[in-house]
């Protein structure tokens, strides 16, 4: 039986996306004794990675990016005349900057960050229809959060009184006329828990 190779063997992929067999064929084309034929297959490979690569891009930006992809793959060691100035993709290995994790002093969870940023901005408005829409949403985004959070704590009366706070008394709205959407009728979490009981 003839011994096998494992990927875990081999050379490292320097850009998995292409795939070994253009990276086999870059190290060939290095290889190569002449210039002419070390052009020839550089072309003949161009064109297969550029099957491969991302279409959206415009045909121009496409070409000078197979060619940059190339020459990385090759170390810079494929000595052949580049139909563009290559950049040099010196990123290999260098990690990202950790992108920071918003963090945000919420007074209450149940209603996240969106929400209280709302109410910021709806204290500040002047009354009309544009500040009314934007309170009908708020206020019916926090009666279905206080739902989905505690659905025994939920009460109009409470979202009012939540509002009202937040917003420094500015909005005081009636929880008795109010338009409120309807919340999904669900049985109170207690009848869910007598129903595990029993079974």
């Amino acid at each position: 039986m003839n011994e096998i190779t494992y990927n875990t063997e081999k050379e490292r992929l320097k850009m998995p996306e292409y795939g070994r067999a253009v990276q086999d064929m870059i190290q060939h084309a290095i290889q190569l004794p002449t210039k002419e034929e070390r052009q020839r297959c550089a072309q003949s490979i161009v064109e297969v990675m550029r099957r491969m690569a991302d279409s959206e891009l415009s045909r121009s930006d496409l070409e000078q990016r197979v060619w940059d992809h190339m020459a990385f793959i090759a170390d810079y060691k494929l000595d052949i005349d580049y139909p563009y100035p290559i950049t040099r993709l010196d990123s290999e290995g260098v990690k990202p900057e950790p992108i920071g994790y918003p963090t945000h002093n919420i007074q209450h969870h149940q209603y996240g960050h969106l929400i209280e940023a709302g109410l910021s901005r709806l204290a500040e408005m002047p009354e009309g229809e544009e500040r009314d829409q934007l309170l009908a949403l708020l206020a019916n985004q926090m009666k279905l959060s206080l739902f989905n959070w505690n659905r025994d704590g939920m009460s109009n009366e409470r979202v009012a009184a939540d509002i009202a706070r937040y917003t420094r008394g500015k909005i005081q709205l009636d929880p008795n006329t109010f338009p409120w959407n309807s919340v999904v009728n669900l049985p109170k979490a207690e009848t869910l828990l007598k129903k595990k009981k029993r079974k």
